[in-house]
């Protein structure tokens, strides 16, 4: 299975507009961070995109995802659905409607926002063309490839990560119950939300991500949806050898 890191930013992106920082005025590619999205290619040739943000088009060009069978959402926030209308040109690869896949609030934001997309009239290449399904807690399958959904919370919110094989994606969470904690277990890899290091409503923290990975015994781990409060080389350095931040770009192959 290969993982592509299409984004790793917050809300805000880094650099963030205005903003003279270290992180924000480096020179590092590392640290030039788009909205947060991951593309997923299985064992089974199966080819995913977790979330939709406002950069998609950029992203794809960026790391020449030309074709994606389905999409998982996490949440209903902008950040990681503002891109949906760049979904079109994946309907044009298919020829048909894309299937989508999130929790039920999510697929009800979705379908009040984007309602031109979710109109069922045929395909003519103007428009993206969604087919969305909702999901709980029970595992599913995208093709031949089984996707298990992992319920978090995100501030007052539900969130939704993924596991696929031995991988797992958790971004924007503040907090992991036992029930999902124990379907990420025996992982390779988990990318985890870990918005800065200071405590915050809505994110994990550093420390809250790096207990996280520790608990469910990861046999490496993933920083993502990082702040500008986060420069890449110097957190680095404070998580340990088993944990890096993730960046823009980064490809994991299972």
């Amino acid at each position: 299975m290969r993982v592509r890191f299409l984004g790793t930013s917050t809300s805000y992106g880094v650099p963030v507009i205005g903003c003279r920082c270290p992180t924000c005025v480096s020179t590092d590619l590392r640290n030039k961070r788009t909205r947060a999205s991951i593309f997923v290619e299985s064992d089974e040739g199966t080819r995913m995109i977790v979330d939709t943000g406002p950069e998609l088009r950029l992203q794809a060009l960026r790391e020449g995802v030309t074709r994606v069978d389905a999409v998982l959402y996490t949440h209903f926030h902008a950040d990681h659905t503002a891109g949906i209308d760049d979904l079109k040109a994946f309907n044009a690869a298919l020829g048909s409607m894309l299937p989508c896949f999130g929790d039920r609030p999510t697929g009800a934001s979705l379908r009040e926002r984007f309602a031109y997309a979710f109109a069922g009239t045929p395909w003519i290449g103007l428009i993206p063309h969604i087919g969305y399904t909702n999901v709980d807690v029970d595992p599913f399958y995208v093709g031949k490839t089984c996707v298990q959904p992992i319920p978090m919370r995100h501030g007052s919110i539900r969130a939704t990560g993924y596991r696929i094989g031995n991988f797992a994606y958790l971004t924007d969470t503040s907090g992991v119950p036992a029930s999902s904690r124990a379907l990420l277990r025996d992982l390779d890899v988990l990318v985890v939300d870990a918005l800065r290091w200071e405590p915050h409503p809505t994110h994990l923290s550093v420390p809250e991500a790096l207990e996280l990975i520790q608990d469910v015994g990861a046999r490496r781990g993933y920083l993502t949806h990082v702040s500008h409060n986060l420069e890449h080389t110097a957190t680095n350095a404070r998580v340990g050898p088993r944990v890096e931040v993730a960046y823009d770009g980064l490809e994991l192959t299972l």
